[in-house]
């Protein structure tokens, strides 16, 4: 991120933020029924961005990516977008799937 900025070349980072590895414990659950290891906290990534003189978003809505994401990509600077995700509703479809395939 430094170098973007210091070089000044235009760059849209985009983080998917569920304050943990979401995807590794989807898997770990659908596979093994439990977590191992995967919850953290996070920087603030608006204020880190802002740091290293580049522009922080955060989403705080769904409707608000694809305008955030643009104005993101209008700035024609570096830009950190920090989007929350929750990797659980994964875990609801693959049940979900899960028992339309194979009913219990």
């Amino acid at each position: 991120m430094e170098t973007a900025v210091r070089l000044n070349t235009p760059l849209v980072i985009l983080i998917w933020n569920d304050c943990g590895y979401g995807l590794i414990e989807w898997k770990q659950m659908s596979r093994f029924g439990r977590t191992s290891n995967v919850s953290y906290n996070n920087p603030d990534f608006v204020r880190y961005a802002e740091s290293f003189g580049a522009k922080g978003f955060r989403v705080e809505k769904t409707e608000d990516l694809l305008p955030t994401l643009q104005e993101a990509i209008d700035a024609k600077c570096v830009c950190v977008i920090d989007c929350p995700v929750d990797y659980s509703e994964n875990l609801k479809l693959t049940e979900h799937l899960g028992e339309m395939v194979c009913p219990i």
